[in-house]
């Protein structure tokens, strides 16, 4: 499995470029800003999709960029769909950034699942930081370690904030517990903030996690 990393936008968003070869076809999972930058980082990779794991401003201001360039649909939980087009809606308007995003093609829910190539992204609905926020799990066809795109659901030793409208500590605790906790200890996490980190260190390290 091929997997990018790009800090674009604003606020460094981790932009992620995922495909079963360096050839793609490629997924491209939320990006924040930089429409050139992550167009140099394609090449000449086909894109089957453009992923937001979030409604948030700093996920979303390359797509449209992104979408007129590759033809890509764009697909983002159900749930949050209706903030990306507005920025006071997204959260942008409260920190003075305009970015938004077009309408989305294609709304995703629990078990959905987006292929490129060989590789097949499962949608783990996490909401939390946003009521539509999700995961995004995959195995590596090659035999590494699984690979999950967590976006601000889980960061290294912490968790996406709460307190911006729509979102629910509770429900960021039951997501943690429930979606993402129980995933092998070996699962390679990518967040949408920050270095990466394993599943089996969180379990560790991480106060946010379930203790036994």
């Amino acid at each position: 499995m091929n997997v990018v990393r790009l800090a674009v936008g604003p606020l460094e968003t981790n932009c992620w470029i995922v495909s079963d070869t360096s050839g793609g076809p490629a997924v491209v999972i939320d990006p924040g800003g930089d429409p050139d930058e992550v167009l140099e980082a394609l090449g000449d990779m086909p894109v089957t999709a453009i992923v937001l794991t979030h409604g948030h401003f700093d996920h979303l201001g390359a797509v449209g960029a992104l979408m007129l360039a590759t033809a890509a649909p764009l697909l983002v939980h159900a749930d949050d769909a209706g903030s990306i087009t507005s920025s006071t809606a997204n959260g942008g308007a409260a920190f003075g950034f305009t970015e938004t995003a077009p309408r989305a093609t294609r709304t995703l829910g629990e078990g959905d699942s987006i292929a490129a190539g060989r590789l097949v992204l499962r949608v783990l609905h996490t909401p939390g930081h946003t009521p539509g926020g999700i995961c995004l799990f995959v195995e590596d066809p090659d035999g590494g370690a699984p690979q999950l795109f967590a976006g601000d659901t889980l960061f290294a030793g912490s968790v996406g904030r709460t307190d911006f409208p729509g979102g629910d500590a509770r429900a960021l605790a039951r997501s943690i517990a429930g979606k993402l906790a129980p995933l092998p200890g070996a699962t390679l996490v990518h967040p949408g903030h920050g270095p990466d980190t394993t599943i089996a260190r969180e379990r560790r390290l991480n106060p946010f996690f379930p203790r036994a």
